[in-house]
């Protein structure tokens, strides 16, 4: 199978991801399997479209199982920044579990304030931490995740309707 002619597929980053319950429920409606990847074990719902992967304790193991698979025509649930940008320069869409989608557009300037930041607390600035997630966050990741699965599936289908 080609990455044109793949399934599409959802890969989550799930070790700290709030979102799970909705991308589980979003992807049953839409029949899209779902790889939840972690470092270790962790509980899923029985359903033969959800498969749990334990990617080991080793630092990145996850991103690394994740950035390896992740394609054109796949979606990435990920907050971790450098990952995100792993997956986005792979072709695939990429959503935050806030809703926020991450682009080719958006993911320099995302990396560089992440490296700042980091620079700055390492510097014993205090910084912060991100804002708390939010219901109308969680209504965001929900939209975002059923508009972008929806839109690959409608490019899937364009060029085969164009061929009859």
């Amino acid at each position: 199978m080609t990455e044109a002619t793949a399934p599409t597929r959802i890969y989550v980053d799930a070790d700290a991801c709030p979102v799970k319950d909705e991308i589980y429920r979003v992807a049953i409606r839409l029949g899209v399997p779902v790889s939840v990847v972690a470092g270790n074990f962790i509980r899923v719902p029985q359903d033969p479209l959800i498969e749990r992967i334990a990617a080991g304790a080793a630092m990145d193991a996850a991103d690394d199982w994740i950035a390896e698979r992740a394609h054109a025509g796949d979606v990435v649930i990920t907050a971790d920044i450098p990952l995100a940008s792993r997956c986005v320069k792979a072709g695939a869409e990429v959503i935050a579990p806030n809703g926020k989608p991450f682009t080719e557009q958006s993911i320099g300037m995302t990396l560089a304030v992440r490296n700042l930041m980091t620079d700055l607390r390492s510097s014993g600035e205090v910084t912060g931490g991100p804002k708390s997630f939010s219901p109308r966050d969680r209504s965001t990741f929900i939209s975002t995740l059923d508009q972008t699965i929806r839109r690959i599936q409608r490019r899937r289908t364009e060029p085969a309707a164009g061929q009859g």
